[in-house]
């Protein structure tokens, strides 16, 4: 419960904030520690600080609390627009002190609240590649191909990080979302048309000496490679005799 003295004090902050004057800060800091509701002006007096460069770099580390406070009042006030664009910049800040794992886990309390945020899906993959963090990575391609399963770039990205993993199983799928962005580009994925080629590299190395059972079928490993042939004959012919060289050292393709 807020004591008369502690009434005054924030009665006597928000009078002369509301007019221009005092310290926004100290205001906001008394609301926080008061436990205080008032979210439009939190809201508007946040905004204000936090838009004027000045003000802000004075606050140091405490920064950060600033803007939890703002986004939270945003929320609260029903501006989810701002409480986006709020959480964006903290995170585009993390990133520009090179605080890449703190961007992470500021991303991740984004997307608890915005799920639906698919540009921020995908920034978290890239940071978790960035930080070899490649399952982490696959499960944000998993949720951006559920939500846009007609991406080729999103098939196209978790195959690759399937394919970063390794092992057996990884390459398998891995193979088949590569498939995927072929089909969804009709055809002229080049980097997918090379993973089915490493793909099926890869899992004839693994599957080497076992069971015709165990082993994978090459029709669509010799197809992709002979698409890419194709490709680089027509527009890029002076490369093509070492894709060809490439494609048959995986055994891929026979001239």
């Amino acid at each position: 419960m807020v004591g008369a003295a502690e009434e005054a004090e924030l009665s006597r902050l928000e009078s002369q904030v509301e007019n221009g004057g005092g310290n926004i800060w100290e205001y906001l800091c008394l609301v926080k520690k008061l436990k205080v509701r008032c979210s439009e002006k939190v809201l508007r007096h946040g905004m204000a600080l936090l838009n004027d460069a000045k003000g802000r770099s004075k606050l140091g580390g405490e920064v950060w609390t600033l803007y939890e406070q703002v986004s939270v009042a945003a929320m609260d006030c029903g501006h989810l627009e701002i409480a986006k664009q709020i959480h964006k910049r903290k995170v585009a800040i993390a990133k520009a002190q090179g605080n890449l794992s703190g961007a992470v886990d500021l991303l991740n309390k984004y997307l608890e609240i915005f799920m639906a945020d698919y540009d921020a899906w995908r920034e978290l993959a890239d940071l978790y590649i960035s930080l070899q963090m490649y399952k982490q990575a696959a499960f944000c391609f998993e949720e951006l191909i559920l939500a846009q399963p007609s991406n080729p770039f999103f098939h196209l990205s978790y195959a690759e990080v399937l394919y970063t993993l390794g092992g057996l199983e990884n390459f398998k799928l891995a193979k088949k979302y590569y498939a995927v962005a072929i089909d969804l580009s009709s055809g002229r994925n080049t980097r997918a048309l090379y993973g089915v080629c490493l793909c099926g590299a890869a899992i004839n190395q693994i599957t080497k000496g076992r069971s015709k059972d165990e082993k994978e079928g090459s029709e669509l490993h010799s197809l992709a490679a002979a698409s890419l042939v194709k490709n680089y004959k027509q527009r890029s012919p002076d490369k093509a005799p070492l894709v060809i060289s490439v494609l048959e050292q995986m055994k891929a393709f026979s001239s």
